[in-house]
């Protein structure tokens, strides 16, 4: 019941794509200097923004708006078509420390609602004795 809940599984598939984005920052960087090396980043609000487009929701309230959050699994895409150097290199460091930085934020804030909506089960679940 507590990981079939709608919020916690889209905070998992959240954790879930910075983890993925984290690594994958983390390899441009360590192939900074390597000949030829394409940059990778990961889409991931993209495919939920278009997930969520193609389903309709279950309308159990005339006012709540049509549509259902759809499955969206993040991807890993290759910048191919561009370079930043002579060598082929399209690794810009400034540019996945800023990423870096943003993504750990982001997953701070997932770890922080996540940790609040477990506090709160515990809470139901102890019926408030701590």
């Amino acid at each position: 019941m507590l990981w079939n809940d709608q919020l916690m599984q889209g905070l998992t598939r959240g954790l879930d794509a910075a983890a993925l984005r984290q690594k994958v920052t983390a390899n441009n960087i360590a192939n900074l200097n390597t000949p030829g090396f394409k940059r990778s980043y990961v889409l991931f609000n993209a495919e939920l923004d278009k997930a969520r487009s193609k389903l309709p929701l279950a309308r159990t309230n005339p006012c709540h708006y049509p549509g259902r959050p759809g499955e969206a699994d993040p991807r890993v895409q290759t910048e191919r078509h561009t370079s930043r150097r002579t060598d082929g290199n399209n690794v810009d460091l400034d540019q996945e420390m800023l990423d870096l930085v943003t993504n750990q934020l982001h997953y701070n804030a997932l770890i922080q609602r996540t940790s609040g909506r477990l506090a709160a089960w515990r809470y139901v679940i102890t019926e408030g004795r701590g």
